[in-house]
């Protein structure tokens, strides 16, 4: 097993500068016993400094340019991937799912997790999600140590709405009494950890993950109640919100309403106890803290 001098196993974490791959990295240096190697295109970001300051090693390197990860993943026992198909693209996200893998593959790294999405094996015909489901499926083709986490919307999602929610409206096409699960960033850190720390109860598997799933108006509600204000409920029609938010934005959330994610909440919350609810989530988050009843 790959570890550094006092036994520590080091987990190169890509994206540790944005969401999901700072939470991971937030998680494993809070866990400890690992090392935890961030990987950033500019050590020199705020962010990329507050890791370091937190005790990662950051390191250069760029999933568009394959020949810089292998200095990254030297000596490496793991890897958090993670991918961004609304900064890259279908092609491009593939791309660089499939050169971290093979990068991987080729320094002998013992454990490999992938952050996928959702109901990504439930061919939803979603660019987004397919093209996760294309690397989950060369990751297996590798024959790669592996653990594939699907997390399903992410809750800090809502923050994009924050100016309408604080004036007191939540807005989104489905329908009130639709549920959409939900997931903290930090808990995909931390079933992250616990798969790292794990690997025997771990490797080979695939797992949805999702903390709550409330209908949308049990959502306007639980923003009204944190926040100590009225927020309502307004279903957008689909042809409005596909013109505000794109074809691939309104095909997601249609899926939403006819489909759907199936993640076993109660399962998960065996697995982490702490699974927050969005009620919990959004009274930790400093996304709204500034924002809740005194």
């Amino acid at each position: 097993m790959a570890t550094t001098g006092n036994g520590e196993r080091v987990v190169l974490v890509t994206g540790a500068t944005g969401r999901q791959g700072g939470a991971v990295a937030r998680q494993l240096l809070r866990r400890g016993g690992f090392r935890v190697r961030a990987l950033t295109r500019d050590p020199a970001r705020p962010a990329a400094r507050a890791l370091a300051d937190a005790g990662a090693e950051v390191v250069r390197g760029d999933m568009d340019r394959p020949e810089t990860l292998r200095p990254a993943l030297d000596g490496a026992y793991g890897v958090f991937s993670v991918q961004n198909f609304w900064e890259t693209g279908y092609e491009r996200e593939i791309q660089q799912g499939i050169a971290l893998a093979d990068a991987a593959h080729a320094a002998g790294v013992q454990h490999f997790v992938y952050s996928s999405v959702g109901s990504a094996h439930r061919e939803t015909g979603l660019a987004h999600f397919e093209s996760k489901w294309r690397i989950e499926q060369h990751i297996r083709e590798l024959d790669l140590p592996h653990t594939i986490l699907r997390p399903v919307f992410l809750m800090e999602n809502w923050a994009r709405m924050r100016d309408s929610i604080l004036a007191g409206t939540l807005a989104a096409p489905l329908s009130p009494d639709r549920r959409l699960q939900q997931i903290a960033v930090d808990d995909i850190g931390a079933l992250a950890a616990i798969a790292f720390a794990d690997p025997a109860q771990w490797l080979g598997r695939a797992l949805d993950i999702a903390g709550d799933e409330p209908t949308m108006l049990e959502t306007a509600a639980t923003f009204a109640g944190v926040l100590g204000r009225e927020v309502r409920y307004v279903q957008v029609p689909w042809d409005e919100y596909g013109q505000r938010a794109g074809e691939e934005a309104r095909k997601m959330w249609q899926w939403f309403e006819d489909v759907g994610y199936d993640a076993d909440i109660a399962a998960l919350r065996k697995i982490h106890p702490g699974l927050r609810t969005l009620e919990q989530h959004l009274r930790e988050s400093e996304a709204w803290a500034d924002a809740t009843r005194v």
